[in-house]
């Protein structure tokens, strides 16, 4: 039997998220080690959520700067009364100062 869970409460797109806030400047190919997905997975993941209005992706030289729009609201009907920055709020690390 593995150690590794067989389903998590969060999504894939959530970890992303979570990936992010820790790490505006963070790599494609880091998301996709620490969320467990391949890089090309994190890219269609971040494309989403740029897309839809979750993340803003800035071209910085040869990286991307992402910066978080908290203020857009969860898409599934149990949550739409909660926004992201709530999620964030939830998993952030207390002694790590944000510039958000």
């Amino acid at each position: 039997m593995s150690d590794a869970p067989g389903w998590t409460f969060l999504t894939n797109h959530s970890h992303v998220l979570l990936c992010i806030d820790q790490d505006q400047d963070v790599r494609l190919r880091d998301i996709a080690a620490l969320v467990g997905i391949t890089e090309r997975a994190a890219q269609k993941i971040v494309h989403d959520l740029a897309r839809d209005g979750y993340v803003e992706v800035t071209r910085v030289g040869r990286r991307n700067h992402y910066r978080l729009l908290t203020g857009g609201r969860f898409r599934h009907p149990l949550e739409a009364g909660h926004e992201v920055a709530d999620l964030l709020r939830l998993f952030r690390q207390p002694t790590r100062g944000r510039g958000h």
